[in-house]
């Protein structure tokens, strides 16, 4: 029977399948689309609980039913679009548990065609084989593999192949709950365990001019999304506009965080301001293209270096200094991994991911009640994804730094790579190619970004070396950083892996200030 909500205490939330439902977290969804028939579970974390109350009421389509306890409930959709509301009794007086907002919303939606196959359980397996045929193709010597991943990189293919599986009806996105999972715990994990492994003595051994030309690369991003659309607002308006979650400054914030930081800080930036998932594949058409053409610029310059350090006048003796010292510094901290070893590493990341769950969501509110709604710091997932950078900063002062030469930056990015997918999954490819103007956009940026550093690179003498591995560093991150540096020696290539995991931990931070002046300057 349709338009049913039921109360579910432990022992019936024990006997049900959950596979037939929808799971949503109350104070964490905003709206929902459902089909009449269609059974949704809804729960609660812990600190939705409050710590005094007399009872809870659970509100739906004009039902309100009552209890001692707060527990988890059920709804079977009808064809009416109704909100929901739990709220708490403290005497007479009824407090939502969603800090005096609505309830959230759920909305009739077209039915989708099942996919072939509609399990996660199954869907899981499907993107993980699809991740390491990519990995297993591209790391192949032969002549066809090479040419092909000169023409599709492989990141592009770890997004591309999810998508058109959804396409093509192999799986769903609106059957799958994996990129709920990947974005709530394996993304901030990927976060904490991507700046454990900073070490700040090593990263200033890297001499000033690496740094001041890293940090000169990240302002270089920052400014360059608001001067493009500073300078499109006069050529088209409309490229560089849009209403609501469709507004393309939300689409660029994506594009700063992948190019301050990279993979995580991009779905970051995707989760904070919200883009309308259906128009990211846009997005991820603009970074991969613009990246790209970059990176391939910066190649061709590697073997060219000596004009570009003679017309910057610059001073090289420091890179064959840089090269012992990073040697050394690799050598101080490899080591082959233990069990023990990843247990740690993934107990530390996931404690860290459960207290800024915790701190998160109570910080959300705090600002939610101080700001209002529409503020970015009142989301919960902000705070999540800056609390856990945040811890990530903190045990890299602690003796836990140690555990990147076990591998904890490598578990980071298997992570990074299974959000991917799931990001993937939910892209729609005609999308991608509507908006060709956009990647103009994106060429503007980065000749910000380029003109920026060639002009810092110049004033302050730099090698040419810093100014590459300084921008990929925070272009490509830890995916393209060290093949840019092993293109000027093999022995550099973990300056860039180093300069690369700094650019995860400001990725968040430089992203945020660039994704702000763009809202104030977007059309």
């Amino acid at each position: 029977m349709f338009g049913q909500m039921r109360l579910l205490d432990s022992v019936e939330v024990n006997k049900i399948n959950l596979e037939e439902y929808l799971i949503v977290n109350y104070s964490q969804t905003e709206e929902i689309e459902v089909v009449p028939g269609q059974k949704v579970f809804i729960d609660f974390t812990l600190s939705d609980v409050p710590r005094v109350y007399d009872s809870v009421i659970y509100e739906w389509g004009g039902v309100r039913l009552g209890s001692k306890e707060l527990v988890p409930f059920e709804i079977v959709a009808d064809d009416n679009e109704n909100s929901v509301s739990v709220y708490v009794t403290k005497g007479k007086k009824e407090v939502n548990l969603r800090s005096g907002a609505k309830g959230f919303d759920l909305k009739q939606k077209v039915t989708p065609n099942e996919p072939w196959f509609s399990s996660d359980k199954l869907v899981f397996g499907i993107l993980t084989v699809l991740l390491a045929l990519v990995f297993y193709t591209s790391s192949l010597q032969n002549k066809f593999w090479k040419k092909f991943y000169m023409i599709v990189p492989s990141l592009l293919l770890c997004y591309l192949l999810p998508a058109l599986f959804n396409s093509l009806g192999i799986i769903s996105k609106d059957y799958s709950s994996l990129y709920n999972v990947a974005k709530d715990y394996l993304l901030p994990a990927a976060l904490i365990l991507m700046t454990i492994g900073i070490d700040f003595k090593a990263v200033v051994n890297l001499g000033p001019k690496a740094i001041i030309m890293f940090l000169t690369a990240t302002v270089g991003i920052i400014l360059g999304g608001p001067v493009a659309i500073l300078v499109f607002s006069w050529i088209d308006p409309s490229v560089v506009g849009g209403d609501g979650y469709d507004a393309a400054w939300r689409g660029f914030s994506t594009l700063a965080g992948s190019w301050i930081g990279g993979g995580a800080n991009q779905a970051a930036m995707l989760e904070t301001y919200k883009y309308n998932p259906d128009l990211y594949g846009k997005m991820v058409t603009v970074d991969i293209v613009v990246a790209n053409l970059w990176m391939a610029f910066l190649l061709w310059g590697a073997a060219r270096t000596e004009k570009f350090d003679k017309w910057l006048k610059a001073d090289t003796s420091s890179i064959e200094e840089l090269k012992q010292k990073v040697s050394n510094y690799q050598l101080s901290i490899a080591r082959n991994p233990s069990l023990t070893d990843y247990m740690v590493i993934l107990g530390v990341a996931f404690g860290i991911v459960s207290v800024s769950h915790f701190f998160g969501e109570d910080l959300a509110i705090f600002f939610e009640n101080s700001f209002g709604p529409e503020s970015p710091f009142a989301s919960s997932f902000f705070w999540l994804v800056v609390i856990s950078t945040t811890g990530g900063l903190l045990l890299s002062l602690t003796k836990l730094r140690s555990y990147e030469g076990a591998g904890a930056s490598k578990l980071g990015s298997v992570f990074i790579y299974i959000l991917v997918a799931t990001i993937g999954m939910k892209m729609e490819l005609h999308e991608a190619i509507k908006e060709p103007m956009l990647i103009v956009v994106g060429i503007v940026w980065m000749l910000v970004h380029v003109g920026i550093l060639f002009l810092v690179g110049k004033l302050i003498r730099a090698p040419f070396f810093f100014i590459a591995v300084g921008s990929k560093a925070n272009v490509g991150g830890a995916a393209s950083a060290p093949i840019v540096a092993a293109a000027f020696h093999p022995s550099l290539a973990s300056v860039g892996a180093i300069l690369a995991v700094l650019g995860y931990a400001l990725g968040t931070y430089g992203a945020i200030i660039s994704a702000e002046l763009m809202r104030f300057v977007a059309p």
